[in-house]
């Protein structure tokens, strides 16, 4: 299970673009690497992160192996209204995390 740290402005004013981002604690293990005992680590990545603003989706990304353990997403929106931000992503292993941050438009 992935841990998350979100950094999203409480408050902005109507038309502001306002920036976005999480540090997503999770190991990110390629499939490839051997472990302490010589066995290969099971492959585990997040394979799709998405963000909506009130359920429509303002940003998404597909990740692959080579993205690097505890992946940084840093990305820009518009402040048209309040509402939700949800973060979202799934991987390997069938695992799905959402965080939700609440912005007031003003």
């Amino acid at each position: 299970m992935a841990n998350v740290l979100v950094n999203a402005p409480k408050t902005a004013k109507r038309g502001a673009v306002v920036e976005i981002k999480a540090l997503i604690l999770h190991p990110m293990e390629t499939g490839f690497r051997p472990g302490t005992m010589g066995k290969i680590i099971p492959r585990n990545i997040i394979e799709r992160f998405t963000a909506t603003w009130n359920d429509a989706e303002i940003f998404s990304m597909d990740m692959s192996p080579a993205i690097s353990a505890n992946p940084f997403v840093s990305f820009f929106a518009v402040a048209a209204e309040s509402g939700t931000v949800r973060l979202r992503w799934t991987g390997d292993e069938g695992f799905v995390v959402e965080e939700r941050v609440a912005i007031a438009v003003e």
